[in-house]
């Protein structure tokens, strides 16, 4: 790992763009964006913080979409290797967190065993911009005493969690990347005794001019989602500090 203070030639950076709006990007991540030779950005960092990168460095989108990947997760790996071995200083910018459902420790992975110097930037994840975005917390005393975050789908796209576990009292629930599994989620989690009437949200792009967010209860969230046509990315959130929401 690179010490805090360095970017160097022929090391990667993997950077947390935010939830989006780009008054939340870090001060740490705006130097390093404006000092790399090439950003290799995902689908989800917003314009206004692409905006901010110099003209003069270079850009490469790597964005994956719902079931539509611009490059596997293999090749981009593979290409940060490349370009470090090039001797560039490469940022790998993403959406929210890289180390929270960002693959950014796969990516850690093969660099550091190629020997490759590496340091992390974290980013406000998506989960924390919602919660900020619309005014709930994710714990509270008297609410959820936990937060679990999960993910809506596994590597070999199946949604095969541990349900009893995710059903308990007393947290809070946010599915990333959960849309495409959401029959699954609702009738799992109610299946292992979560009550129906358990608030639930969908929210999409928490943080930007176009956040949404659909309010239901657990047993009305598949008819929510599809009444409204909630499509990646959005957020499904569970639990009882939805009743503070304020936004």
């Amino acid at each position: 790992m690179t010490t805090p203070s360095s970017f160097l030639p022929g090391s990667v950076a993997l950077v947390g763009a935010g939830p989006g709006d780009p008054e939340l990007l870090t001060l740490k991540a705006l130097r390093l964006i404006q000092a790399a030779d090439v950003v290799v950005h995902d689908n989800l960092v917003g314009q206004d913080i692409m905006a901010m990168i110099p003209p003069a460095v270079a850009r490469i989108y790597v964005g994956k979409k719902a079931s539509n990947h611009t490059l596997p997760q293999e090749e981009i790996s593979a290409l940060l290797l490349r370009l470090a071995r090039e001797g560039k200083r490469v940022v790998r910018l993403k959406g929210g967190d890289p180390f929270v459902f960002g693959r950014g420790g796969e990516e850690m992975e093969v660099l550091l065993a190629a020997g490759i110097p590496v340091q992390i930037v974290p980013g406000i994840t998506a989960a924390l911009g919602a919660g900020a975005a619309f005014g709930f917390p994710l714990t509270h005393r008297d609410h959820a005493q936990s937060c679990v975050f999960v993910t809506g789908h596994l590597k070999d796209h199946s949604v095969n969690l541990d349900w009893p576990a995710l059903a308990r009292p007393g947290q809070t629930l946010v599915f990333y990347m959960g849309i495409a599994g959401l029959e699954t989620i609702a009738a799992e989690l109610q299946a292992h005794g979560l009550a129906g009437s358990t608030p639930a949200a969908l929210v999409y792009k928490a943080t930007l001019p176009e956040q949404q967010r659909w309010s239901c209860t657990l047993s009305t969230l598949v008819d929510t989602a599809r009444q409204h046509q909630v499509k990646p990315p959005a957020l499904v959130i569970i639990g009882s500090v939805l009743e503070l929401a304020s936004g």
